[in-house]
């Protein structure tokens, strides 16, 4: 069997290294404060899907095949590509299009009463 190496083939290692990233990534989320530190559920999740996938669904058979099919070659590669690469350029400029107005909100203070601060005075005496 071509490309393995101990007798496994390269799926092996790509799912261990699917599995140390989300790790790591658990890791560095499980110290972060607030909300952030339940970000390590959906890279579970993530890991635990994209290594369920490639377990069922596997891109080539575990036997050889005797004899060679014929190869399919795909014409539409290229604009494939090409449209894959424009919705990421016009998700990338959405997102930090609206990253300002999100972080540059405005956020004001709320009006003192002043009869409460006329009471913490005289306390304050």
């Amino acid at each position: 069997m071509a490309g393995t190496v101990l007798g496994v083939g390269t799926g092996v290692f790509f799912i261990a290294l699917i599995w140390i990233v989300a790790f790591v990534l658990g890791m560095i989320l499980l110290r972060a404060t607030g909300p952030t530190n339940l970000g390590v559920i959906p890279v579970f999740l993530l890991a635990l899907i994209s290594t369920l996938l490639l377990m069922f669904f596997p891109r080539s058979s575990e036997t050889l095949s005797p004899f060679k099919d014929f190869e399919t070659v795909d014409t539409f590669f290229i604009s494939r590509y090409v449209l894959l690469s424009v919705a990421s350029v016009g998700f990338l400029v959405a997102l930090f299009g609206l990253l300002p107005l999100h972080f540059l909100e405005a956020v004001y203070a709320k009006p003192l009463n002043t009869l409460e601060l006329s009471g913490q005075a005289k306390l304050a005496c």
